[in-house]
């Protein structure tokens, strides 16, 4: 319950968004602030309120970045107003009967050192606590759940098919990748620098791996890893790279359409010019959100959870300190900056 008397205040610092972005976003669309809150729940609401320690930084947070009315599953952001995304947070007072002190969540908060959330039905407990708290925000969080429902609910595998994964390295690709190899797949990954084609091959274990950038020709490069074709295919990255997928197909192909971060940041998408293959290899192409297979969580947790304890599955944290360095870690996730999922740490309980 909610505690009594007038509570402590406190300074608190909040990462704000300043206006609309067109093209790349930079640290000036956002700017840190400070200003105060009491850490106490109003008395007679249901709201919990909140120490935030880690923040996920996620490509899926620029689209919010623009203007729309329309067709998204979530809003803009306001100006004026904090950006929020997943994170991870302790609850400090809790005016709802399902939360209390103590209580370790993830799931959508705003940037900011301390929170009052009005909604926390919204929030997911965390129980398994034997494992890093920054792997809410990635691995056991949202990008977790991408990972498994497009490649097991979507592509549903079968030992050893072949498994192309653009931006590989990241959040999400990084896991897809280690759940083909220990399902019995060949696994190919795509990356933007020669560390990170080498982080695919040493830690996670790719079959293979190449830098896109060093690529003129992606179909070429694609039929020279894959003589026989793609059985799946987990889409991150959109435009060329998809169009040279397409070329290289085998019949039944699946592709899960999890995100197209090279469009993102361009006023006109590039166009798709290989589609007719689709219906020539009876192929599938099915986009999804994670947010529609959170009630798969309890299922991620059991698969994923014997994994990390066991070592059989690696996962690597980009981590930034302190919520001032928000804006630019969020911002060098669209230039390729990040090495692993990238973290933004406010505190550490």
């Amino acid at each position: 319950m909610a505690s009594d008397g007038g509570g402590e205040e406190v300074s608190n610092k909040r990462v704000i968004f300043r206006d609309f972005v067109t093209g790349f976003p930079k640290e000036s669309d956002m700017h840190v602030t400070s200003g105060t809150i009491k850490l106490k729940v109003p008395e007679g609401s249901n709201a919990v309120l909140l120490k935030n320690l880690y923040l996920s930084c996620d490509p899926s947070m620029r689209g919010r970045m623009s203007s729309f009315t329309e067709g998204r599953y979530i809003g803009s952001y306001i100006p004026g107003l904090p950006i929020n995304g997943y994170g991870v947070a302790k609850v400090l007072d809790s005016g709802h009967p399902n939360f209390k002190k103590g209580d370790l969540v993830w799931g959508r908060i705003d940037w900011e050192e301390y929170s009052l959330n009005p909604a926390p039905e919204a929030l997911f407990k965390i129980q398994h606590t034997d494992v890093p708290l920054s792997y809410y925000t990635g691995i056991l969080g949202m990008p977790g759940m991408t990972a498994y429902a497009g490649f097991y609910e979507i592509c549903s595998p079968k030992k050893g098919e072949n498994v192309f994964i653009s931006a590989a390295s990241g959040a999400v690709g990084q896991l897809v990748g280690q759940f083909a190899k220990l399902l019995g797949c060949y696994v190919v990954g795509s990356a933007g620098s020669k560390d990170k084609v080498d982080l695919l091959k040493e830690k996670f274990g790719f079959d293979e791996a190449f830098n896109y950038n060093e690529e003129p020709d992606l179909a070429a490069v694609l039929k020279r890893y894959f003589p026989e074709g793609i059985d799946i295919y987990f889409e991150n990255v959109g435009g060329k790279m998809l169009d040279a997928v397409l070329l290289n197909m085998r019949v039944h192909c699946r592709i899960a359409a999890c995100g197209m971060i090279s469009q993102y940041n361009l006023e006109k998408h590039a166009g798709v010019h290989n589609l007719a293959n689709v219906i020539l290899r009876q192929a599938r192409i099915e986009g999804f959100l994670a947010p529609s297979y959170f009630h798969k969580h309890p299922q991620l947790l059991e698969l994923v959870l014997p994994y990390i304890r066991e070592g059989k599955i690696t996962y690597v944290e980009d981590i930034t300190e302190g919520i001032e360095s928000g804006p630019s870690a969020l911002v060098g996730l669209f230039r390729g900056r990040n090495f692993g999922k990238q973290v933004v740490v406010v505190a550490r309980e």
